[in-house]
């Protein structure tokens, strides 16, 4: 009788000790696999916030360089950087952070030709330019958000300093104009993340980048006409969206002979919102 209490004992234990392992070895995945999953959301959320530049990498001449973002990718946020490959078509744009005397030039020469194109403008511009902005509009361009103190954007991370950047440009340009700024967003600098992307998405931007651009924006070092055309006709493609500066003086001087170059090879002009309908 006494042997039976010890064994039933012994079994008891026995099992307790197996549940206490069985617990402990539960406890140890689950630890696990929570940390895992903690891991991932700092990492989603890191991999948000990481700063990009934006850069090109161009193969032979005549094709579309790569982005150092897919094309796919950036369609997720209402981002692009050039259109379709089937048509040849250019999609001339220029970023206006100030006006130094060369806007005139870029405007006649783009009436010259009948070509629309996008400004993308600081509020520095549009305090500083109004007449100009005014032609602008007046000529049937388009107008576009440069946000209002020209940041590094990627290192805003709330909504509220973000919307605000671009609603003082919204609001300004409304003011001078009387009607709505486009609702499209170029990055300053090219600097951005994936949450900036989503906040301009929110906001009801579309985002543009570039596939085109040359060191136009150095005053005290301006290329020289035959640097600008060499670098501007050599690495034109199929669906370029071109990025030139308002204050190059470099480019209010060729751009005339640029664009009939341009349709010399054969392409023609479009306007951001076709590249937007074509893709989409």
């Amino acid at each position: 009788m006494k042997m039976k209490k010890e064994i039933k004992r012994e079994g008891k234990i026995f099992r307790y000790g197996l549940f206490i392992v069985f617990l402990f070895v539960g406890m140890f995945f689950l630890g696990r696999s929570i940390g895992y999953v903690v891991y991932q959301v700092k990492a989603a959320s890191i991999s948000e916030m990481q700063v990009e530049n934006w850069g090109l990498g161009f193969g032979k001449e005549g094709e579309q360089p790569t982005g150092n973002t897919s094309a796919e990718e950036l369609k997720k946020y209402n981002a692009y950087f050039l259109g379709n490959n089937s048509e040849k078509k250019i999609y001339l744009t220029f970023d206006c952070g100030y006006e130094n005397g060369n806007t005139e030039a870029i405007l006649d020469a783009l009436k010259k030709h009948g070509v629309k194109a996008t400004f993308f403008v600081v509020g520095h511009y549009l305090e500083s330019a109004p007449d100009l902005i005014k032609r602008m509009i007046s000529d049937g361009h388009t107008v576009g958000n440069h946000t209002y103190h020209h940041p590094d954007m990627s290192t805003i991370s709330s909504m509220e300093k973000f919307k605000k950047e671009m609603d003082d440009v919204a609001i300004l340009f409304e003011k001078i104009t009387g009607q709505k700024i486009s609702m499209y967003y170029r990055p300053p600098q090219g600097k951005y993340n994936i949450e900036n992307l989503k906040m301009a998405k929110e906001l009801g931007y579309h985002t543009f980048f570039w596939s085109l651009a040359y060191v136009d924006w150095n005053q005290d070092s301006q290329p020289s006409h035959e640097e600008a055309f060499n670098k501007l006709t050599k690495r034109i493609h199929s669906g370029a969206v071109v990025l030139l500066h308002n204050t190059s003086k470099t480019n209010g001087e060729i751009l005339d002979e640029l664009l009939t170059k341009w349709e010399g090879m054969g392409y023609t002009f479009g306007i951001l919102s076709e590249l937007v309908e074509n893709i989409e």
